[in-house]
């Protein structure tokens, strides 16, 4: 059934999941509109740039949720309280791992060369704060560093892990094991 949206903003999240359960190019425009209930002309006059402006869209606001909910923590709490904050957020909005990672997802194809800016810049940017939130709590910059993209890592390989499995385990206990691995020792 094709509905009207009332603003641009209500059908990102749908596009979002949409682009989540097809990924970029099986996200075919007749999917879009299903997943979005919206009539193809409607979609076309929230996104003229068609289905490559829907993923831009759909980065930016995953980008900006992440900057507000993960980074910021990371940068301006007391450094525990923002690794405990980003590993409350990124539990929340992974659910648990039920849900994949849309930039991990664009990063493994062809999908990565027409969005790496904003893949590679999602990424870097959680690196950075996570690292900067481990100096600030004592580890050694290099340490700091091989813990952030260790923790990175394995928040990925969860979320792959479980999506795979169709099991969350994988991902609460590798979120339990990064709450261990991100405290200085004897914390």
């Amino acid at each position: 059934m094709v509905r009207q949206a009332v603003e641009r903003a209500d059908v990102i999240p749908l596009l979002a999941e949409a682009f989540r359960a097809y990924g970029y190019e099986g996200a075919s425009l007749s999917r879009l509109c299903e997943k979005t209930g919206l009539g193809k002309g409607s979609l076309y006059h929230f996104f003229p740039g068609g289905k490559e402006e829907m993923a831009a869209v759909v980065l930016a606001e995953v980008a900006s949720w992440f900057e507000r909910q993960v980074f910021q923590p990371l940068d301006n709490l007391p450094p525990a309280d923002g690794v405990a904050a980003m590993l409350a957020a990124v539990d929340a909005y992974f659910q648990a791992g039920r849900r994949i990672c849309l930039v991990g997802a664009f990063a493994l194809d062809d999908t990565r060369d027409r969005f790496a800016q904003a893949v590679n810049s999602y990424f870097s940017r959680w690196r950075r704060a996570l690292s900067g939130a481990l100096q600030r709590m004592g580890f050694a910059e290099m340490e700091a560093e091989k813990r952030s993209h260790s923790a990175l890592a394995a928040i990925q390989g969860a979320l792959v892990l479980s999506r795979a499995l169709g099991d969350e385990q994988p991902f609460r206990v590798m979120m339990a094991a990064l709450a261990d691995q991100l405290r200085l020792p004897g914390a």
